[in-house]
């Protein structure tokens, strides 16, 4: 009985850790499935959101994408090329102006000269006497350049200010810390900020000694010759006035080709200057340095320049300014033929102004008469 019992109570022990042990299981299993569920919820979970934030990226990425693309659609070529002539107008307007005070100054010049030369005559005369009685000093440097500059002829002397003037640009093109200011308003370019001025001090600069050299030494040659052709003071008047009317029609051009970029040089003033020698001493003798067993007129030379330049700009040839050389060439043409008689024959009204202003001013004698 004692052994049945106990069997028995081994028996009951046993069902109780099996029952226990069953029970312990299913816990540890229903934690486990609970576990997965949550783990699983959570990682739906971040993966429902990663997939919204995905889609909401893609959403304002299209916004950004349409707020780049259609506010700012290609403007039609016509009102592109309209809106660039407009810049023109001022840089007409200042062409224009210039020209007109330059000629006006230049007449005024010619009275001033006039009206002292009586006085400077006597200047002279007491310099002279006074270099007799002075005693001399051998070796004296600014008695040579005096005698150098006393030998220049006056066109020599003339244009002398002007190599000087192109000389000092083209050092200020050598200090670094000049570059933007130099860039900015000693290249002439229809599509930078500055237009007028550059127009007028660009025919001053240049950046190559040889372009520098080659243009001084063309303008250096016909000197002389302009001068005694139209006076020191006209040919000051015609060489401002070619060098801006050259830079206008190079910006027309830049304008209607597209092509725009900086230019310099005063190849366009000089080409002034030769093309009005040239059309009024069509049979002068002419030579190229390099090659003076070569001679050839002028007139022939003139049409040769001309042709050359008329086909650099047709082709498109970009390596000169070919349509500030050709500007250039047409104004002087145009101003010997037909641009003496309209403006500087007409000079009179504006100089017997001057001359009342003069008279009435303080320090004029008598009626203020030559």
């Amino acid at each position: 009985m004692c052994v049945i019992v106990s069997g028995v109570a081994v028996m009951m022990a046993l069902r109780g850790a099996v029952l226990r042990l069953v029970s312990e299981d299913l816990l540890k299993t229903q934690n486990l499935t609970n576990r997965f569920t949550h783990q699983t919820q959570q990682r739906c979970g971040f993966r429902k959101v990663a997939k919204k934030g995905v889609a909401e990226e893609a959403v304002q990425n299209e916004i950004k994408v349409k707020k780049t693309v259609d506010p700012l659609p290609d403007p039609p070529a016509p009102q592109r090329s309209s809106k660039s002539f407009g810049r023109l107008v001022k840089p007409f307007v200042f062409t224009v102006g210039f020209t007109g005070c330059s000629f006006g100054g230049a007449a005024i010049w010619q009275y001033e000269s006039l009206k002292s030369r009586v006085q400077s005559y006597f200047d002279d005369v007491k310099a002279d006497w006074l270099e007799k009685i002075r005693p001399q000093k051998q070796g004296d440097l600014r008695k040579q350049v005096n005698q150098w500059w006393n030998n220049l002829s006056e066109g020599q002397k003339t244009v002398t200010g002007i190599i000087a003037a192109n000389a000092l640009v083209f050092c200020c093109w050598r200090i670094p810390s000049l570059q933007r200011f130099m860039l900015k308003y000693f290249t002439s370019n229809p599509s930078s900020k500055a237009l007028c001025w550059p127009m007028l001090l660009s025919t001053f600069s240049h950046y190559s000694l040889f372009h520098m050299a080659t243009n001084m030494y063309v303008l250096w040659s016909f000197s002389s010759s302009i001068i005694n052709m139209m006076g020191k003071e006209q040919f000051v008047a015609l060489y401002l006035s070619a060098g801006v009317i050259s830079t206008f029609v190079s910006y027309v051009c830049k304008t209607a080709t597209g092509r725009m970029g900086p230019s310099l040089g005063a190849s366009g003033a000089i080409m002034t200057v030769l093309a009005a020698v040239c059309t009024k001493m069509p049979e002068a003798k002419l030579a190229i340095i390099f090659l003076p067993m070569y001679t050839f007129t002028a007139g022939n030379a003139l049409k040769a320049i001309v042709a050359l330049d008329t086909a650099g700009l047709i082709l498109g040839w970009r390596f000169f300014d070919h349509a500030a050389h050709l500007g250039g060439a047409l104004f002087g043409i145009w101003y010997i033929m037909y641009g003496h008689e309209l403006i500087w024959k007409n000079r009179e009204p504006l100089v017997k102004m001057w001359h009342d202003f003069r008279s009435r001013g303080p320090g004029a004698g008598g009626n203020g008469s030559l």
